[in-house]
């Protein structure tokens, strides 16, 4: 990889580059958690049509990191279903409009992964994807976030001061090959003020953006995704 030449962070790419952001997940998840292409199909089948992805690349198109969001569509969020089966067994739905979350205005942060061994402003690929993604919350009015999350990755979150809190009724337990993850749910605006007020280095490197050099960040208008969509989530029955 050239340090010449600019990453670029894109908001929900097409083509090309989506294809990438999808072989970049399957990697990274196969080798974090043993998850194999025929269980991803499974898993994000159904939630295809509401996913988008956040990548970074260079700029040859490999992309070295990956995040996916499903947006609020009548196939309704994973975590939320998922929070419904073992190891939990609890509405996850209700579990949320519970803790106060509005689900028409709520992103599913489904997954998130890096490529090992990354050097230069590739090291900074986490800081710059979840700059992205709190800018598409923003820009799309979708304050509420939720997930399972492995504990691993959340202990890394909150050190950078990403608020979470457990959807109520449920625990940490093994999921998806992590052997211990919970499900969550964040509130965008009020974790990312909680951050520029005791995590201030954090705050401006991935809020405000200021320290990502060797990465192109999006415009603005970028950040506003041209397919909200307007199908009502789905309900606990």
């Amino acid at each position: 990889m050239s340090n010449l030449l600019p990453l670029v962070l894109s908001v929900d790419p097409q083509g090309e580059m989506l294809d990438a952001a999808r072989a970049c997940e399957a990697d990274v998840f196969l080798e974090t958690y043993g998850n194999t292409a025929e269980e991803w199909e499974e898993e994000y089948g159904a939630y295809e049509s509401s996913s988008i992805f956040i990548a970074l690349a260079e700029q040859g198109g490999d992309v070295l990191g990956a995040a996916r969001l499903l947006l609020p569509s009548s196939a309704g969020f994973k975590s939320l279903d998922d929070t419904s089966r073992p190891p939990w067994n609890v509405d996850g739905y209700r579990a949320a409009e519970a803790a106060g979350v509005d689900l028409s205005r709520t992103f599913d942060f489904a997954t998130i992964g890096v490529r090992r061994g990354l050097e230069g402003a590739a090291r900074f690929a986490s800081a710059a994807m979840f700059h992205a993604i709190s800018k598409v919350a923003l820009a799309n009015d979708l304050p509420n976030a939720v997930m399972i999350m492995d504990e691993h990755a959340r202990a890394l979150v909150t050190a950078i001061g990403g608020t979470t809190h457990v959807l109520p009724g449920t625990h940490t337990a093994p999921y998806l090959g992590s052997p211990a993850s919970t499900p969550l749910w964040s509130n965008v605006p009020q974790m990312l003020d909680n951050q520029r007020r005791l995590y201030p280095d954090a705050y401006r490197l991935i809020t405000l953006g200021i320290g990502l050099d060797g990465i192109s960040l999006p415009a603005q208008a970028d950040y506003v995704l041209s397919r909200r969509f307007a199908e009502p989530v789905l309900e606990s029955a």
